[in-house]
């Protein structure tokens, strides 16, 4: 990293490297080809697993109700989480309010799948430009489009059904783009926008002024890490508490206790953070697809603030390689291999230099070697699009749900009833009495349920009848 901080950076009017790689135009036509089939592969691989029923979590179906909200011209709300959950109470995302011009044309959650689809391969457009641009060559551009496209943080993510963070994944790539082509006012202006993703991200925003700063930038890079903060805190302390039912920023408590609701300490905190094998994993594959080469760009600091939370998080969903943590990460540590390998070209050790003009070659072949362990694999294998007799059950008790009946569901059911229902999670709809109740009779447990048995402990003050029931699945209508 310090062999790129000694380079100099800007001509003397502050905005330009001296050194400028904006004069060679770069075409679009090869990157959007490959991000139509980046588009097509992510997307293909959403819709089946939406439509096998294989939905790994409920936030497809939350996102799907806080977007139906803003297509409806009302608050966000999930009532997934909750009869009239304010979802900006919950994580401070008012960038999915872009969607709802999607939703009124396709109202379905499969839109979301869709635009998380494009989001992740328009990112991938602006990685490949970018290093044709930089390094100047075409092929080196497609490599690491194709290396990019393929990374294990953005199957993941892909695997992972919708979240917020796909608006941040392209703003982090056209981030890190204009910081190395030393455009520092574009810098800002495409960072700033990430404050309303997602509230950790004012302290991205944040780490890119520290990035400005160390570019020379001091006073632009101040004002930035000044923002990010100030935004950052206003969201956590002010934003999310008042539009939230407990009044408070509940994730807190994924620092402060384990997974058993015991409390944790400072000392167990950092122990536990720097012992964890998990996390240490995770940072070690997120710099390793890059030959290691991006840690000697100041652009790898950008990964910090999301490891950082990571780290302390007493949550093992935000450890390891799974879930949609990483594909953040992923524009950042790219570009900045990108970064690195421009500045070890003039490097005056032999291996080093020798060693940048293959790095770009050995991140395509580790990439290649990964995506035969990773979701997008799937979609090569027959059994993947076979017909399923648990989904077809479970497409039965959808249909048996009247359109507009507010009903009270298991995650496999949720994301496919909030379109036109009015959806709640089995045990999180205190205070109110569906019409219908939607249950997966082998839950989470893999035990056969009752589901008479189910309906009167969850609603103790409604008589239900089963009005459809299959072996995996039964539907219940309140008398």
């Amino acid at each position: 990293m310090l062999d790129v901080l000694r380079r100099p950076s800007a001509d003397p009017a502050g905005e330009r490297p001296a050194e400028d790689p904006a004069a060679a135009p770069v075409p679009y036509l090869p990157y959007v080809l490959i991000a139509a089939v980046l588009t097509g592969l992510y997307f293909l691989y959403s819709w089946v697993q939406y439509d096998h029923f294989r939905t790994p979590s409920w936030d497809l179906g939350i996102f799907g109700q806080a977007v139906r909200s803003y297509a409806e011209f009302r608050l966000p709300v999930s009532d997934i989480k909750g009869p009239g959950f304010p979802i900006l109470g919950d994580h401070f995302s008012p960038v999915t309010a872009l969607l709802a011009p999607l939703y009124w044309i396709w109202p379905s959650p499969v839109a979301l799948l869709f635009a998380q689809a494009a989001l992740f391969a328009g990112s991938a457009v602006i990685v490949g430009r970018t290093a044709q641009r930089i390094l100047g060559s075409r092929a080196t551009g497609i490599a690491l489009t194709v290396a990019y496209g393929l990374s294990w943080g953005l199957q993941e993510a892909v695997k992972s059904d919708f979240h917020e963070i796909a608006f941040a994944v392209p703003l982090l790539a056209l981030t890190c783009r204009a910081l190395l082509l030393g455009r520092w006012t574009a810098a800002v202006a495409w960072s700033a926008p990430l404050v309303l993703v997602k509230e950790d991200m004012g302290l991205t925003v944040a780490m890119v002024g520290v990035v400005l700063a160390l570019k020379g930038q001091k006073r632009l890079g101040a004002a930035l890490a000044g923002f990010g903060v100030a935004f950052f805190a206003l969201t956590v302390l002010v934003l999310i508490p008042a539009a939230s039912k407990l009044g408070q920023y509940d994730y807190w408590a994924k620092i402060e206790k384990t997974g058993t609701g015991t409390e944790t300490s400072l000392g167990q905190i950092v122990s536990s953070a720097l012992t964890s094998g998990d996390r240490w994993e995770m940072v070690l594959f997120l710099f390793a697809i890059t030959g290691f080469l991006a840690l000697r760009s100041p652009l790898a600091l950008l990964v910090l603030p999301t490891l950082g939370w990571r780290f302390v998080s007493q949550d093992a969903n935000h450890w390891g390689m799974h879930w949609h943590y990483s594909a953040v990460l992923m524009p950042i540590v790219f570009l900045a291999l990108v970064d690195a390998v421009r500045a070890v070209r003039s490097s005056p050790r032999p291996w080093l230099s020798a060693y940048g003009k293959v790095a770009v070659a050995a991140a395509t072949a580790v990439a290649l070697t990964l995506a035969a362990n990773l979701p997008l694999r799937e979609l090569l294998k027959s059994e993947t699009y076979a017909a399923d007799t648990r989904a077809e059950q479970a497409r039965a008790a959808v249909a048996a749900v009247p359109e507009g009946a507010s009903v009270e569901a298991d995650v496999p059911l949720l994301a496919h009833l909030t379109a036109g229902h009015t959806v709640y999670w089995v045990g999180t709809a205190k205070g109110a009495t569906p019409d219908y109740l939607a249950l997966d009779l082998r839950g989470w447990s893999g035990q056969t349920s009752d589901p008479a048995v189910t309906a009167s402990q969850l609603h103790p003050e409604a008589a239900y009848e089963i009005v459809h029931r299959s072996d995996g699945f039964a539907v219940l209508k309140r008398k």
